[in-house]
């Protein structure tokens, strides 16, 4: 098995774009399995013991192979690979996760220096060397949806229903 060189440097947001791209030109694809899309969901998760057992039955028999039109050295082989493209797309999920969670924090530092910066420009404009940030001030204030205070809509009056009386 050959190793990887682990680059020391940091990708930007658009090198591993392209970089991601370039992977998923080499990925193989397959054409679906000849049947309604309703059952191909199901189709993938045939129990394995079952897979198993089928694809032993199948290497019993010419004619359960001839019918298929594939050996169970095919079957097998197709198991194997799955195995393997199973791992990676583990790894990408957690890739996925990893760089969600990175976007998130970046996220939140964002909006901590946009919620202090806020306040900073309330604490300054008080000043009057400082006037110039009120317009600021209030297009923030305007935009805020924290510590708005939201007044919930009344509630519709209900329609009077008229009480039911037994007829005879």
């Amino acid at each position: 098995m050959t190793t990887i060189p682990v680059e020391t440097t940091m990708f930007s947001p658009e090198e591993l774009v392209r970089h991601l791209r370039a992977l998923r030109e080499r990925i193989p694809t397959l054409d679906p399995a000849p049947a309604p899309a309703a059952l191909r969901r199901r189709l993938s998760h045939v129990d394995a013991d079952f897979v198993q057992a089928a694809i032993s039955a199948a290497g019993t028999s010419e004619v359960v192979e001839k019918a298929l039109g594939r050996t169970d050295e095919d079957l097998r082989a197709d198991v194997e690979v799955s195995g393997r493209w199973t791992a990676v797309a583990d790894e990408l999920r957690k890739l996925l996760q990893s760089v969600l969670a990175t976007n998130t924090v970046r996220r939140q530092r964002i909006g901590l220096a946009a919620l202090q910066t806020y306040k900073i420009c309330q604490q300054l404009a008080r000043d009057d060397n400082h006037a110039e940030l009120t317009v600021h001030i209030n297009e923030m204030k305007r935009l805020n949806k924290f510590g708005r205070v939201r007044r919930r809509p009344a509630p519709a009056p209900q329609p009077e229903t008229a009480p039911l009386t037994k007829t005879a």
